[in-house]
């Protein structure tokens, strides 16, 4: 081979060697650019797909002022309001454990609760206070099927009334379950095992009345705002009646 040939192959030769590096494949750095923008994009694509879905899913009517579901959010707020009104006034009148832990979760939970509904009537645009006496909507149409212990709701058309409130009781009347002004004036004078019997005999009765608020508005709507609610309250107060009893049996109660 002469110089010249040598020269030549030598020059091809680094040539090649040249595109080498051009031709490997991309770097990590590169890599995770990649990877970070198929994500971007991934993410993307979701939010404009739930954007889409959520403007085309049809939404229910807010509730009218003289509906099921505003009745009873107004009502049930006042009857859990006093719940925990009666329990802050057990903790100070007792040291016993088991009652104010008990007084402490109903006053949570119903305070909690409250405030659930009173977020749904501003969010409906309707204002707190009601037009209409109190229990008026227990009174309006029950939805068909409704009445069974199951209270197992289709969302069927409403049908005849049925009239839901106690017996010898009136729209306007105290609500069912709640406790009068001496009951509770009563309860803030006693102490100790007194003021814990007084205490489990009214909360007792409040729960009842309580769970036959919620059961009424379970046969009267579909809400899923409301029924979700309801039916944790008829839940939650059931169980928390059976353990009253319990506790009231343990200190010479009935």
């Amino acid at each position: 081979m002469t110089s010249g040939e040598f020269d030549a192959a030598a020059g091809s030769a680094e040539a090649v060697g040249n595109v080498g590096p051009a031709a490997s494949a991309p770097t990590p750095r590169s890599r995770g650019r990649l990877a970070i923008a198929a994500v971007l994009a991934a993410v993307v694509i979701a939010l404009v797909a739930f954007a889409a879905g959520w403007l085309t899913a049809p939404r229910p009517d807010a509730p009218g002022d003289t509906s099921v579901e505003a009745g009873f959010a107004r009502d049930m707020q006042q009857h859990h309001d006093q719940a925990v009104q009666m329990a802050m006034i057990i903790r100070e009148q007792t040291d016993d454990p088991e009652i104010r832990q008990l007084a402490y979760d109903i006053a949570t939970t119903q305070a909690q609760q409250s405030g659930q509904m009173y977020a749904w009537l501003n969010a409906w645009g309707l204002p707190q206070a009601s037009s209409q006496p109190a229990m008026t909507w227990m009174t309006l149409p029950t939805l068909s099927g409704a009445g069974s212990s199951e209270h197992d709701h289709g969302g069927a058309a409403a049908t005849g009334g049925t009239d839901a409130l106690p017996d010898g009781m009136s729209p306007g009347d105290p609500m069912p379950g709640m406790a009068s002004a001496d009951d509770l004036a009563r309860l803030s004078q006693l102490t100790g095992v007194d003021a814990e019997r007084l205490f489990l005999q009214l909360m007792i009765a409040h729960h009842q009345g309580g769970v036959e608020m919620a059961e009424a508005a379970l046969d009267r709507t579909t809400n899923p705002l409301v029924t979700d609610l309801a039916n944790g309250i008829v839940f939650t107060q059931t169980g928390e009646i059976d353990y009253m009893r319990q506790l009231l049996s343990a200190r010479g109660g009935a």
